[in-house]
């Protein structure tokens, strides 16, 4: 996995549901923002993505909830890609508490397509490192 990537959230009071924790699907936008602020701090644009003809795609997503998230809390959340010898790779993710303890583990698959063939294309890191001003960040 590449170096670990992270961002900090507030848990908004909106995201909140009536148990009082943070929404089951508040957490795929937290992973969903930490993985496109990555992109930006790679120097990676969606304009830049979209001229290129590709976009990032999921394919599939498994989060493992851990410790409950209320109003206010402060966390960082963590990305990091993994790479394989395929047309897809993972994203590892973690949505850490202040204190440190782990609320949430997400695990991702991904792949980049091709906007016109509706494909994904045959090597995604290649794509990362051509688009990429800091390519490190991917692992890369």
């Amino acid at each position: 996995m590449s170096d670990v990537f992270s961002v900090p959230v507030t848990v908004r009071g909106y995201e909140i549901d009536v148990q009082g924790h943070l929404n089951q699907a508040v957490y795929l936008n937290y992973a969903e923002h930490a993985r496109w602020s990555l992109l930006q701090a790679a120097g990676i644009r969606q304009a830049d993505l979209v001229g290129r003809g590709v976009s990032p795609v999921t394919l599939e997503t498994t989060i493992r909830y851990r410790r409950e998230l209320l109003a206010g809390d402060e966390v960082e959340v963590t990305c990091g890609f993994e790479w394989g010898q395929g047309k897809t790779f993972r994203i590892l993710q973690r949505i850490r508490k202040a204190d440190g303890s782990v609320a949430a583990e997400i695990e991702a698959v991904g792949g980049l397509m091709d906007l016109k063939e509706r494909r994904l294309v045959a090597d995604p890191r290649e794509h990362f490192k051509q688009l990429a001003a800091d390519p490190g960040l991917f692992g890369l």
